[in-house]
């Protein structure tokens, strides 16, 4: 009976059991990784103990290993000469005493690495190189000059306590260092454990962020990712300035304005922010330099090193090569100077400035009403495959216009080249007067046609320039000389698109390489142990697991007093026996004080009456 009993009980008060073996787990195994001894307990002193207490204590392990009293180990000798070494610099001791900062512990590990189990004696010492507490201050911001870095519009990118990028972030955004000496500002900056202990999660240097436009503190965007230039200004360009990544390209694709890279890096924001302006005249990408690939660059762009920029122009055209490295400033001068080196691609964001559009005016002018526009359809170009069915097809409808609007097949197909002259009514357009279509129908009917006429010829001679640039000329004469008719159509649309890169907008989604969904996976995790470091969940488990142990005691003291009450058997010995037991003692007590009836058995002191004469009768 003692074995059924003691599962019984062990069902009962499993939640309980449960509770107290995660606080037991906590208090003896989690809480004290999460507190490791300090260096104030390596020598043997309270917390925060000044410089002077720190000198005392090394004082006496000094005097005994002299005397030889005492011969410490390699590893408890570096232990204490670390502690001293580290806790009586006021710099180093300051960070250790307010942040927790460890700013030289990968010098201990090198040092332990090096002399491993050797005598404590051939250790060189000191450890720790004091001499040089210098930092680079490019630009420090102080508590008194933190509220006014919202006045500006730029961005802004604060570090503690070093700058590894405010070069590629020139003329882009604001940069700035902040000393860990002002605990205000640098307190208020870092991290919070949830017991209220300040930590830099990443170490230094450690960066936070303000997006442009940014009115206050709350705002402020965390850099958690790899402590890398790379990372740090992928970051900064995609997820705070919110600008369009540049890929890299192998020697297949063609774009038209190449980086020739010999490291492998991204593109700095300053390079984005320049593709950004020039998207609409230029495509970006970057080509990782490989001497085994030196030849292919020499023949297809003639370029011989790098780092070097390549601007392609029409098939045909040299390509335009720039060496050396290039700044925000260079960069710009040289897309001004190349963006309109190519013939303008005709797309719906350009069509209006180009003039190729019924819908708008001349590029002379508004004032303009009679204007000519020559396309040529069937060039090598993304977006002309985008716009070529419809469009194409409208201006050089015939049987052969599918060589050069159909679908594109391969290098053979046919260019054609045509002229369209436009015309506006100005007496119309000046008397036109604005009003509320009555129906759908009229709606309809208003949108049917553009405000300028076309009249459109197709070019049908030879290739040479001097015959299409006479063709041209006679065609643009004949048009300001003659009265053509008035032809009036609905042109189709060209491709719509965006007002910004498409990467753009992919990039307002993207958290960066270095916010990426692993980075948010770690982030997360590193929630989780900042709170398994909390000291009050081992006591919380512990109280949780004696408030559920006595409500489960007193619940079943209850039932052992008042079984009929509960509806259910009283916890005793009658719990272990088997249901056929029980079945059948309760049928039995069912049965007892209930009087007979004639279905019942026949009792036992019961005899049968014999019958008198005259009953037989």
């Amino acid at each position: 009976m003692a074995g059924p009993t003691m599962i019984s009980k062990v069902k009962a008060y499993w939640a309980p059991l449960i509770l107290f073996g995660l606080g037991l787990f906590y208090q003896l195994v989690v809480l004290p990784r999460s507190f490791p001894p300090s260096h104030y307990d390596a020598l043997g002193i309270k917390p925060y103990s000044s410089v002077e207490q720190v000198k005392e204590a090394y004082e006496k392990f000094s005097s005994k290993w002299n005397s030889g009293e005492e011969i410490p180990s390699t590893a408890d000798f570096l232990k204490i000469q670390y502690a001293y070494e580290l806790l009586t610099d006021p710099l180093w001791k300051r960070n250790y005493d307010v942040y927790g900062i460890d700013e030289q512990l990968h010098i201990l590990e090198k040092v332990r690495e090096q002399y491993g189990e050797e005598s404590y004696s051939r250790i060189d010492l000191p450890l720790l190189d004091a001499t040089d507490h210098s930092v680079h201050a490019f630009n420090v911001v102080t508590s008194e000059d933190f509220p006014s870095i919202f006045h500006d519009s730029k961005p802004w990118l604060i570090q503690n306590p070093d700058d590894p990028v405010s070069a590629l972030l020139e003329g882009i955004a604001n940069t700035g260092m902040v000393e860990l000496g002002d605990i205000r500002l640098a307190t208020h900056l870092a991290e919070r454990k949830p017991i209220g202990q300040i930590f830099f999660r990443r170490g230094l240097p450690s960066l936070v962020a303000f997006p442009p436009g940014c009115k206050s503190s709350d705002c402020m965007t965390r850099f958690e990712g790899e402590l890398s230039v790379d990372a740090v200004t992928d970051w900064f360009a995609t997820a705070i300035l919110k600008l369009p990544r540049i890929f890299y390209y192998t020697k297949e694709s063609m774009v038209k304005v190449i980086f020739f890279s010999k490291t492998g890096e991204r593109a700095s924001p300053f390079v984005r922010q320049i593709s950004r302006n020039y998207w609409a005249y230029a495509s970006f990408a970057f080509v990782l330099w490989r001497e085994e690939e030196s030849s292919i660059w020499w023949n297809t762009f003639e370029v011989e090193s790098a780092p070097a920029i390549v601007f392609l122009k029409d098939p045909g055209v040299k390509p335009v090569v720039y060496y050396g490295s290039f700044n925000n400033s260079r960069l710009s001068e040289v897309m001004e100077q190349n963006k309109l080196q190519e013939l303008p691609q005709l797309r719906s964001v350009t069509s209006m400035e180009l003039g190729c559009d019924a819908r708008g005016y001349s590029r002379a002018g508004s004032d303009t009403t009679i204007w000519y526009c020559v396309i040529l359809a069937g060039r090598l170009s993304p977006e002309l495959n985008k716009m070529r069915e419809r469009y194409c097809s409208f201006y050089l409808f015939s049987e052969t216009s599918f060589e050069t609007c159909g679908a594109r097949r391969d290098m053979s197909d046919v260019p054609r080249l045509f002229i369209v002259r436009y015309k506006r009514n100005t007496t119309e357009d000046e008397a036109k007067i604005e009003r509320k279509p009555r129906n759908i129908w009229d709606a309809m009917q208003e949108q049917e046609v553009d405000p300028a006429s076309q009249l459109v010829v197709r070019y049908n001679g030879s290739d040479e320039i001097p015959q299409i640039a006479k063709w041209v000329s006679e065609i643009i004469q004949d048009g300001d000389s003659k009265d053509l008719p008035f032809y009036r159509a609905k042109t189709p649309e060209l491709v719509p698109e965006d007002s910004e890169p498409l990467l753009t907008r992919s990039a307002q989604s993207l958290f960066s390489k270095s916010i990426g969904m692993k980075q948010r996976i770690r982030n997360i995790m590193g929630q989780c142990y900042d709170y398994l470091g909390d000291p009050r969940i081992g006591p919380a488990l512990l109280l949780a697991a004696l408030m559920s142990f006595g409500t489960i005691w007193l619940m079943r003291g209850q039932q052992r007093a008042h079984p009929s009450q509960s509806g259910q058997p009283g916890p005793s010995a009658n719990e272990d026996e088997n249901r056929p037991a029980r079945r059948k003692r309760a049928k039995q007590g069912s049965n007892e004080g209930r009087p007979p009836s004639i279905t019942d058995e026949e009792p036992k002191d019961a005899y049968q009456m014999p019958l008198l004469d005259s009953d037989s009768d």
